[in-house]
């Protein structure tokens, strides 16, 4: 887990171009998602996080979001994940 805080935006879009970052997350609410949700583009610089994977997001408790990621997300709330 990487926090946004600690990346400028240079190492974050490097990052992001090289595959390294693939999911962003939101550390108050525990919810990752889609770097392209519109929810996940709201939320503030200090609360969001990134992850390589999904497993890595959901091995430091993180849930699915409801909106890019609604499949996974049923799957989560139904006990499958």
């Amino acid at each position: 887990m990487i926090l946004h805080t600690e990346l400028s935006n240079t190492d974050l879009w490097k990052k992001i171009k090289a595959q390294k970052i693939l999911f962003g997350g939101n550390k108050k609410l525990g919810i990752y998602g889609l770097l392209t949700c519109k929810s996940g583009k709201r939320m503030k610089r200090e609360n969001r996080v990134f992850f390589s994977s999904e497993n890595e997001a959901l091995e430091n408790g993180y849930r699915p979001c409801g909106h890019c990621m609604y499949k996974e997300y049923t799957n989560w709330k139904d006990g499958f994940i």
